[in-house]
């Protein structure tokens, strides 16, 4: 993002919680940034829209960033995962409120393939900074389960008052447990010989449509390119 975007995304914080992410938030944001609203619509086409998209993102990059700066080494791979949704959120404590005005943008039918695309990305960032190498059906699949426990979360969270949020780390440990017995499912039907030929063929159709290692980076699903203006 240039210094203008983060500017504009900066002073939203302020308006967000009050009026949504709607072009009155979008107008009073590039006022308070002193930036010229041609420049904000270069930035942000959709206005509003594409700010909320910013704001998501950034909260990805910080995740990213904190991902590579964390030895998690000592952590059991399930401790990883909780670890990093956990720290995700912690990303956005403080803009909670935007997170909500977020949830409730992206539930509109009109964006609610953005919002699919955001918690996709969530979810590509997390198995990325962990270090995921798949490239067969795994590679799909572990980032849809998370895509569901992410987006589960979030709208638990949004509704906790517990102290700490110890209710949503409880419902976040319940969702990687269910998380766990999937893959644990996927390793039986590997082994088993009369279900074995499945589980192939689903990975044969992975293959097909091409491993994320051999695609194009903008090309992969969790790194899709930016909608059509």
């Amino acid at each position: 993002m240039t210094d203008q975007s983060n500017a504009i995304l900066d002073a939203a914080m302020m308006h967000v919680p009050f009026d949504g992410w709607t072009e009155t938030s979008f107008t009073a944001a590039a006022q308070d940034a002193d930036v010229p609203m041609a420049e904000a619509r270069a930035l942000f086409p959709r206005g509003a829209v594409d700010l909320a998209l910013a704001f998501h993102r950034r909260g990805d990059r910080a995740l990213a960033t904190r991902l590579a700066q964390t030895d998690l080494s000592g952590m059991r791979f399930r401790e990883k995962v909780t670890w990093a949704v956990k720290a995700r959120l912690d990303a956005v404590e403080d803009d909670k409120e935007a997170v909500r005005r977020g949830a409730t943008l992206f539930a509109l039918p009109i964006y609610a393939a953005d919002g699919a695309r955001l918690v996709w990305e969530t979810a590509d960032t997390i198995w990325t900074g962990l270090g995921d190498t798949s490239e067969d059906l795994n590679w799909y699949t572990k980032r849809a389960t998370l895509s569901g426990v992410y987006s589960a979360t979030v709208l638990f969270w949004l509704g906790d008052g517990s102290e700490g949020h110890s209710a949503t780390w409880g419902f976040l440990d319940r969702r990687i447990e269910d998380v766990m017995r999937f893959e644990q499912m996927k390793a039986r039907v590997r082994s088993n010989a009369l279900l074995k030929p499945f589980a192939q063929g689903l990975e044969r159709f992975a293959a097909s449509v091409k491993a994320p290692a051999q695609r194009a980076p903008d090309d992969l699903p969790g790194r899709w390119p930016p909608s059509p203006r």
